[in-house]
């Protein structure tokens, strides 16, 4: 991470952590989506980022999660013990299925991955006794006003996406990151130069899972009320593979400024063209990504002042 980079994060951070103080509940709440997709961007980035395996299970992970921690949660766990959980649970998925899934590549792996999460959805539909089924399920009722609540899963979301971006700045420079890097590459040959790929795979999946995991469980105990049909939706993990491929896939701040980007355009098109809503986004990303193939921030904006004071 250079100087310029780690000076906006710390402004980023400072100006996030500055919202409970100047902005309403509606801005808070926006800013709260904002960190859960942040997170889920990097979770997805630790797979699909650094080593390039195009995976489809956040949405399986995140559901995981927010089941898991609402069960225990249900049951008198305390709150933060039930996140905790939560994140064991998915990153000990994440390993088990680590071991059987990655063995496959490319269109199979995700094909795969993108099965994982309908498979979870019909387990916890059979599984009414435990989970409410189709019914969906109750959490613990907090008993603090709108204002104390928002704020503090707002709090809650930005440590779990400042938590997960120090992961990922770890990775991305270290012996790991460096092998998820050839494996990216060519794996076949990281695989003769001595990295033990399997492994290394094995661990960026299960960071990807544990973290979505935990965005999911946080994400249940702040609506208060999940059911399959949400939590297992496959927007989960479609919406932060765009992210990363808007910011920049394999980077360290490249997923939480596609996070950014992303929902501030959603916003904007959603307030100005509601019926077109879809249509008019998914054309602004499909522009962003054919003009920024490495990311918006591989986008050089001395060079643009440089032009701008020549033009003068």
């Amino acid at each position: 991470m250079t100087k310029s980079q780690f000076a906006l994060v710390v402004i980023g951070a400072a100006i996030i952590l500055a919202l409970p103080m100047v902005g309403g509940n509606y801005t808070l709440r926006l800013c709260t989506i904002m960190l859960m997709y942040a997170t889920l961007a990097m979770a997805w980035n630790f797979i699909g980022g650094f080593a390039g395996y195009p995976s489809f299970g956040i949405a399986a992970f995140f559901g995981l999660g927010a089941y898991a921690g609402a069960v225990v949660q249900a049951r008198g766990v305390p709150v933060v013990a039930a996140w905790a959980f939560a994140a064991v649970v998915g990153s000990v998925f994440a390993y088990v299925l680590g071991l059987i899934l990655l063995r496959l590549r490319g269109h199979a792996f995700a094909i795969a991955t993108l099965v994982i999460a309908e498979v979870l959805r019909e387990i916890t539909n059979g599984l009414t006794d435990l989970t409410g089924g189709g019914m969906g399920l109750n959490l613990p009722f907090f008993g603090w006003g709108p204002d104390a609540l928002i704020r503090f899963f707002f709090y809650a979301m930005f440590a779990l996406a400042a938590i997960t971006l120090a992961a990922t700045y770890l990775v991305a420079h270290s012996r790991l990151g460096f092998g998820l890097h050839c494996i990216k590459q060519n794996e076949d040959a990281a695989d003769i130069v001595g990295i033990n790929t399997t492994l290394y795979k094995i661990i960026a999946f299960t960071l990807s899972g544990g973290f979505a995991a935990a965005a999911g469980a946080l994400y249940a105990s702040w609506t208060g009320y999940i059911e399959p049909a949400d939590v297992y939706d496959v927007l989960f993990s479609i919406k932060p593979i765009l992210m990363v491929l808007i910011g920049g896939m394999g980077t360290v701040l490249g997923p939480c400024l596609g996070a950014v980007v992303f929902l501030v355009l959603d916003e904007i098109v959603w307030r100005n063209f509601l019926q077109l809503h879809t249509g008019i986004l998914g054309l602004l990303i499909v522009i962003l990504i054919l003009f920024l193939p490495a990311g918006v921030l591989s986008f050089d904006w001395r060079m643009l002042f440089k032009k701008k004071v020549s033009a003068t």
